[in-house]
């Protein structure tokens, strides 16, 4: 299990616990954990409603994808570490993150 912080718009802040061995996304974690995450194109980078700012995190978590890039500079608020949840798998990279849940794209 990895356990992370999510921040939610009103700065209240939550630890989540997830498993590693599902081959979950960050996306389909904060669904399942009803955070108010759109999320409409399903995970396919194709929509950017799951935007989410990491606030503290490993660098291993890595760069944005150039379809990732493409949907995250559309986006009315664009931070340099802003993220789609659904292009984020779950892993122990994951462990001790603070994950924030920016802008339009919450319900």
């Amino acid at each position: 299990m990895v356990k992370f912080t999510v921040e939610d718009q009103d700065g209240n802040r939550q630890e989540v616990e997830a498993p590693m061995d599902m081959g979950l996304s960050l996306m389909e974690v904060l669904k399942a954990s009803d955070y108010p995450i759109l999320a409409t194109c399903g995970g396919m980078a194709l929509c950017a409603t799951c935007h989410v700012e990491i606030l503290d995190g490993p660098s291993e978590l890595g760069e944005a994808t150039d379809v990732e890039l493409d949907q995250l500079e559309n986006l009315p608020e664009y931070y340099p570490t802003s993220r789609l949840s659904c292009q984020i798998r779950i892993s122990d990279q994951l462990d001790g993150a603070v994950i924030k849940l920016r802008g339009e794209d919450v319900v």
